[in-house]
């Protein structure tokens, strides 16, 4: 069912307004327990306790307003469970991050369980016929959307390393993935993501440099988890199935360089690609004599970037597409290089 202009226009507007007002009690809370982010270890960039639990904001506001908005847009069980249905597995690994937040879980814990909801998504997916850009074999097509959503679950949660970075990127992405999920008439997907696009930039007020607090990996967990989750159900409509599948990879190609790169720094300094370290995009644009706020902000712009080329594409015949395609792989493949031929540390 079509959802008009002014309904997504009212999920956004109230999705900001709610997380906005959230985070900042989210923020007393924390200070008033001492979920606090200390200093202290050397990957840290920061110089003085911030409190955590912006995740928990991020997550309140994502789920109430679109539990609301079932409700109150004739409510049909089936679109209740297919709601939950993405939103579920992502609460979960909301939660554990929230526990990570809380009691600094060891790196296998959490992969597990990450693995474990890719596994439920996946089947999920596929039992349902879900998959945006299907194969057509169920193991393939289990096995890419386990990775998908692993993957893209830790590149947003290791793209959180710098006040507002991930929070503007997820937004960025979201607002993209809405304009392309309502030019293709996949309402849910649109709303879901205009839901999360209203909360990230409430919960931005307070995470811009000099972040006031952190999402967390309660934050960073939810959102890679959803935005992965709405990023693999998205069937683009494009003239070849390789446009289809850049699609995803583009909206999200900063996190996913950032990840890159830090695994590929680690990995050749012989450490765990786990391991926290000052190795990410953010803190390399900072050794080039970028202050934070400007960092944060050439990351948008390279996010935003890289979301114009998933529109063009969308938008463009065969022979175009696949000239953007080429243009956005060698500009990546160039940060590639670049970045890693920067300081390590």
């Amino acid at each position: 069912m079509a959802i008009s202009q002014v309904d997504y226009f009212i999920l956004f507007v109230v999705s900001y307004v709610l997380v906005g007002l959230l985070t900042p009690l989210m923020r007393k809370i924390a200070l008033a327990q001492g979920v606090l982010d200390h200093p202290n270890s050397v990957h840290k960039s920061h110089t003085n306790p911030v409190p955590y639990l912006g995740g928990v904001a991020i997550i309140i506001g994502v789920v109430i307003v679109s539990y609301i908005a079932l409700v109150s847009n004739k409510f049909t069980w089936s679109n209740f469970w297919l709601a939950t249905s993405v939103l579920g597995p992502a609460i979960v690994m909301g939660l554990v991050g929230l526990w990570d937040d809380l009691k600094s879980l060891n790196p296998l814990p959490r992969f597990i369980g990450q693995s474990i909801a890719g596994l439920v998504v996946a089947m999920i997916l596929i039992l349902n016929d879900n998959i945006g850009i299907p194969t057509g074999i169920t193991a393939l097509d289990a096995a890419i959307t386990i990775i998908w959503i692993v993957g893209i679950c830790n590149s947003i949660n290791f793209f959180d390393n710098l006040d507002g970075g991930a929070a503007g990127t997820v937004a960025i992405t979201a607002i993209s993935l809405t304009y392309l999920a309502i030019t293709g008439d996949q309402y849910f997907i649109a709303a879901l993501s205009i839901v999360v696009a209203g909360s990230t930039l409430g919960f931005l007020i307070w995470n811009r440099a000099p972040a006031r607090i952190y999402m967390g990996d309660a934050g960073a967990l939810f959102l890679g988890f959803l935005i992965a989750t709405l990023t693999v159900r998205f069937k683009p409509s494009t003239d070849n199935s390789l446009s289809s599948f850049a699609i995803p990879v583009l909206l999200l190609a900063i996190p996913i360089l950032d990840t890159t790169v830090a695994v590929f720094s680690r990995l050749r300094r012989k450490v765990s690609p786990f391991q926290g370290g000052r190795d990410h995009l953010s803190h390399r644009l900072i050794r080039y004599g970028l202050s934070r706020k400007v960092a944060a902000i050439t990351l948008w712009l390279l996010s935003a970037l890289y979301s114009l080329f998933a529109v063009l594409i969308s938008l463009q015949n065969f022979n175009y597409e696949l000239l953007i395609l080429i243009t956005a792989s060698v500009i990546w493949i160039s940060l590639l290089a670049l970045f890693l031929n920067t300081k390590d540390e």
